[in-house]
């Protein structure tokens, strides 16, 4: 008996996986730990803080210092030295944890997505963290950081594993080459970005209000605390925009959809095909002229949730064709507008809504000035419901959620009752035919 389970170790191939170390320069990033905690307890209580440094001898700041450095050193050391991960046919396994021990165990065929991200000094190092998105988890496990040719060589492994490749072929594969599909150009994303209502609103707010806070108060603190977030959030929404989506590339590869970007923070995003449960276009007001558009995408238990920043429709429609084969964006004559009684549940505003269905996908539309339509392919619908208020009742309107397993909603709304009580009914037949003709997510197998 005793021999017989030796023989299985030894034939059991999970037993002879070799695991690995993250990159050497990682204790430097995790040594700031400690210090973090240190600086959140001073910044979460600064009277204290304050009254403890004032209290500290030039000795006792030295000898503080002293242990603290080490300290931290040695912690990034060891957190470095206990986490390990290794690749099996099936599953990637990481090891983490000094104190506590953990053990992450990562379905390959569960992948939705696998990044390389590179922030600016990670860039100058040369090393790159991996990010992985799985199906049914909201946190990303990520292994950071690899030197740069290695998180690419293990991103390009776990997708062709993901894929269905021959376990004894993983390596020799390497990374899949990419198509260029669409790329969007800094000049037009600057201008883009200059064109959108939301950074001029942001910015105007952030020099009118505070003048009126110093006006009614006088009082310089009130003015700062409220200045200093208005104006990182016009930051956010305008340059900090351009620069997260410089560079926008798209490109198809045999592994998936493929999306670099970043001026500092370089990211790679690798999305597998099948795996998108719904696209919308967005098209502010004064992108009408120009014909651009905002593409955004949903994917399971994905972060990803931007497909081009701006580019021209047809360009963005004819990517969209790329990533869900046979599916075209209706145009404006195929949607059915709402009943004009709908004006009474939503004034002005009812005109944008319609709807239209084609053999592949349910598309909703709304907004006037900022336009959107979204798009769910049959296959991708996990339930719908007929959602009718008091007042709504009363117009005999009423509104159908398509939920996806994305946790998105995608709503018709002010659709007549017994048009809604029709769509619900025939949805639900074509989401059932849909899921069963669809293709396995496992592309290559």
């Amino acid at each position: 008996m005793r021999k017989d389970a030796r023989k299985d170790a030894r034939e059991d191939p999970r037993k002879d996986v070799r695991e690995q170390r993250l990159h050497p320069v990682t204790p430097l990033r995790r040594a700031w730990a400690p210090i973090a905690v240190l600086l959140g307890w001073a910044v979460h209580d600064m009277d204290q803080a304050q009254r403890q440094l004032a209290h500290l001898t030039g000795a006792t700041l030295a000898i503080g210092l002293g242990v603290l450095v080490p300290t931290a050193a040695l912690y990034g050391f060891l957190t470095w030295w206990f986490t390990h991960f290794a690749v099996t046919d099936t599953e990637l396994r990481i090891r983490t944890g000094l104190f506590f021990r953990r053990t992450a165990h990562i379905r390959l065929d569960r992948l939705q997505a696998v990044d390389i991200t590179q922030p600016l000094l990670a860039r100058i190092i040369g090393v790159a963290k991996l990010k992985l998105d799985v199906v049914g988890t909201d946190k990303k496990d990520e292994l950071a950081f690899l030197g740069e040719g290695d998180a690419r060589a293990l991103r390009a492994e776990l997708l062709a594993r993901a894929a269905g490749f021959a376990p004894e072929s993983v390596r020799d594969v390497g990374e899949a080459p990419a198509r260029e599909l669409l790329r969007t150009p800094p000049r037009t994303l600057a201008v883009a970005l200059l064109l959108t209502g939301a950074p001029w609103a942001l910015l105007c707010a952030a020099l009118v209000v505070p003048t009126l806070l110093w006006m009614a108060t006088h009082n310089l603190w009130t003015v700062i605390a409220t200045a200093v977030p208005m104006v990182g959030a016009a930051f956010t929404n305008s340059a900090g925009r351009y620069i997260k989506e410089y560079d926008w590339t798209v490109g198809e590869s045999p592994d998936g959809l493929r999306i670099d970007h970043g001026l500092l923070d370089r990211v790679h995003e690798t999305v597998p095909p099948g795996r998108v449960q719904t696209v919308r276009f967005v098209q502010p007001l004064l992108w009408r002229r120009p014909g651009w558009v905002r593409v955004e995408l949903h994917v399971a238990g994905s972060a990803n949730s931007v497909l081009a920043p701006v580019a021209p429709r047809a360009h963005a429609e004819d990517v969209v064709a790329r990533i869900l084969p046979g599916v075209s964006v209706p145009k404006t004559a195929e949607f059915t507008p709402v009943p004009r009684r709908g004006r009474w549940c939503v004034p002005v505003w009812w005109r944008g809504y319609g709807v239209a269905v084609t053999d592949t996908v349910f598309a909703a539309r709304q907004g006037l000035l900022e336009r959107s339509i979204a798009l769910v392919p049959h296959a991708k619908v996990q339930s719908v419901r007929l959602t009718q208020g008091p007042w709504e009742r009363c117009w005999r309107v009423a509104a159908l959620r398509l939920d996806t397993g994305a946790n998105t909603t995608v709503t018709a709304r002010l659709r007549d009752a017994g048009e809604a009580a029709e769509l619900l009914r025939a949805q639900a037949d074509r989401s059932r035919t849909g899921r069963r003709d669809a293709p396995p997510d496992r592309w290559m197998a």
